[in-house]
């Protein structure tokens, strides 16, 4: 990466944010994370020079903040909703706010981190606002676009880690799918090397492929127990869907992101070094560090 380049990052409070800041300090990159709260990023080690407290959905607040900047990477969007905000609220809006700010502003790329398969899943309400926007970012005759789709996150997989360790896992199917998850170490890499690469596109996972049995076995090994695995029909995943998409945003969105994808196998270009045991023997270690 040329460390000439001004890079802004939006969305930089979360999961992959948190990571990609760390390695452009690692890098000694130039850049700033944009933020509301200036707490989270003071705790990583940004110095106020590198932050910029603005609100994302009021685009009067991003004025001014694009001036010479070459890059922007968006990890801007949402896994688990905790506020009144839906995902067009901020998985679309929001970016739209941050790329026609980058456009007038003369931003020469512009990287959006959206989801592995989401152009195959217009009908997941998640997914549907995250290629909405991928959509406009692609057709952006002003600057440069590239749109990363990461598979599943390792931090989404701490759920299986929580489930085995109240003495239980339950998958969908005798092995479940098969995946490539990825670290947001791994990814943090992956997007900032993205900034030399010309592809409009990139899909991108971690470095092994694991059915859902195999993650389930790789938790209860990491705690030292003996695999308890019960098989679940099919149907009950079906129906759980059914259910999730007639809630209201707030409640089913995730649920039926999360079932959609236990349909079919997932599996991305390989990448990064980070493994889910070792990922899943950190959580346990830590659990038990004051122990």
């Amino acid at each position: 990466m040329s460390l000439t380049q001004n890079i802004l990052v939006v969305g930089a409070t979360g999961y992959l944010g948190q990571h990609v800041l760390k390695e452009l300090l690692i890098q000694e990159a130039r850049f700033k994370a944009v933020a509301r709260n200036r707490s989270k990023l003071e705790v990583i080690g940004l110095d106020a020079s590198q932050i910029v407290e603005a609100q994302l959905t009021d685009p009067k607040q991003l004025e001014g903040h694009f001036n010479d900047v070459d890059v922007v990477i968006s990890c801007l969007g949402i896994t688990r909703q905790r506020d009144d905000v839906t995902y067009m609220d901020i998985d679309y809006q929001a970016n739209l706010n941050v790329l026609e700010a980058a456009e007038k502003s003369g931003v020469k790329k512009f990287i959006y981190i959206s989801a592995f398969g989401a152009e195959h899943h217009q009908n997941v309400r998640l997914l549907a606002a995250k290629e909405r926007f991928a959509r406009r970012l692609l057709n952006s005759d002003v600057l440069e676009p590239c749109v990363i789709r990461p598979n599943g996150f390792f931090s989404d997989l701490k759920e299986i880690y929580n489930m085995t360790a109240k003495g239980k896992g339950y998958l969908f199917g005798q092995d479940g799918v098969r995946v490539n998850p990825i670290h947001g170490i791994d990814l943090a890499r992956f997007c900032i090397e993205a900034i030399d690469r010309t592809e409009l596109e990139l899909a991108v996972g971690g470095p092994e492929v694991l059915s859902t049995r195999e993650m389930i076995e790789l938790a209860f090994n990491a705690q030292h127990k003996a695999s308890k695995i019960i098989v679940l029909p099919d149907f009950i995943r079906k129906l759980g869907l059914v259910i999730a998409k007639q809630l209201p945003e707030k409640w089913g969105g995730s649920a039926e992101f999360f079932l959609t994808m236990l349909a079919q196998d997932a599996i991305a270009p390989c990448y990064g070094q980070q493994t889910l045991g070792d990922y899943y023997v950190r959580c346990f270690n830590e659990e038990h560090s004051d122990s």
